[in-house]
C-alpha cells in the first residue's frame, strides 16, 4: 500500500534523514586502505548506540536473505554492488566500495547509500561512481508532483544508456516510512509516463546501481552479497527523498 505524508510527518523524518546522512559521510571520511569491514560496521553500530537510533538491518530478513542480516551496514567491495555482509576483509588499494546504511530515529526511517574509491582510484571506477551519481540527480529532479514512477525509471535509465551501461531492474527504489521498504517500488529502467502518479507527501528511496559490462548479478555463499556475474565492478548510490509542492526534498543530503 502507498502511504503519503503530512508536512508535519515530514519535518518529523527529517532527523532520521539527517543521522543517515552522518553515518553515510562519517563513513566515507574514515574508509581507507587497511580497515576492516567489520570495523566499518562497528563505527556505524557505535554511532546508532549513541543517538539512540535503532539499525534497519541487524534483524532484517526478506525472503531472499538466507538468515536474519545480523550487521548494521551493507559494504560491498569491488564486484560486489548490493546487500555485502560486513565481514573480515581488509581494504586494499584501490578497492570501489559500497556503503548502505538505513536506520529509525524516533519511529521514523531513511536510507542511503555511496560509493567511494580506497586509495588509488581506476578512472573506469571513478566513471562509473559518476554516471552513478548522475543518474541519482536525475532521478530525483524527475520526482515531482504530476509526474509518474516510470518518469523516474526512465530518467536514471537514460543517465545509464548514455554512458553505455547495461540496467538490471531485480532491486531499484522503494517506498521509505515506518518501516525501511514499502510500497511503491522504483526500478531502474521504465517508460515516462506509465505507473503511479506522483504525489506531495510520498517519501521514496531512490537508487541506481550499476555494473561496469553486466547486468547479471548472483548471490554469494553469505547468502546476502550481490556480484556481477562477469565479476565486473560496480557502484550504488541512494537518497532518501520527500515529494513536495515545492519539489523533491532530499532528506538524506550530505554536507
Amino acid at each position: 500500500m502507498i502511504e503519503l505524508r503530512t508536512p508535519a510527518q515530514i519535518e518529523q523524518m527529517k532527523p532520521a534523514g539527517e543521522f543517515v546522512a552522518s553515518v553515510i559521510t562519517r563513513l566515507a571520511e574514515v574508509a581507507a586502505v587497511g580497515m576492516n569491514l567489520l570495523e566499518l560496521d562497528e563505527i556505524a553500530h557505535a554511532m546508532i548506540r549513541e543517538r539512540g537510533a535503532e539499525s534497519c538491518y541487524i534483524d532484517y530478513h526478506p525472503s531472499f536473505g538466507a538468515s536474519p542480516f545480523g550487521k548494521v551496514l551493507c559494504t560491498s567491495v569491488n564486484d560486489a554492488v548490493l546487500h555485502g555482509l560486513p565481514h573480515d576483509y581488509v581494504l586494499q588499494d584501490g578497492d570501489l566500495l559500497s556503503v548502505d546504511f538505513a536506520a529509525s530515529v524516533d519511529g521514523w526511517v531513511s536510507d542511503s547509500a555511496l560509493s567511494i574509491v580506497v586509495g588509488t582510484p581506476r578512472d573506469e571506477d571513478l566513471r562509473l561512481i559518476e554516471v552513478t551519481g548522475q543518474a541519482l540527480i536525475a532521478g530525483i529532479n524527475a520526482a515531482t508532483v504530476g509526474n509518474r514512477i516510470g518518469d523516474i525509471s526512465a530518467a536514471i535509465a537514460g543517465v545509464a544508456r548514455d554512458a553505455g551501461l547495461l540496467i538490471n531492474t531485480q532491486f531499484g527504489g522503494h517506498g521509505v516510512g515506518r518501516t525501511m521498504h514499502g510500497d511503491p517500488h522504483i526500478p531502474n529502467d521504465g517508460r515516462p509516463g506509465r505507473g503511479y502518479k506522483l504525489k506531495a507527501g510520498l517519501v521514496i528511496a531512490i537508487e541506481p546501481w550499476f555494473l561496469h559490462t553486466t547486468d547479471q548479478i548472483f548471490t554469494d555463499p553469505d547468502g546476502w552479497t550481490l556480484r556481477s556475474a562477469d565479476h565486473s565492478r560496480g557502484a550504488h548510490m541512494e537518497h532518501t527523498i520527500a515529494i513536495t509542492d515545492d519539489g523533491p526534498y532530499v532528506l538524506t543530503a550530505r554536507g
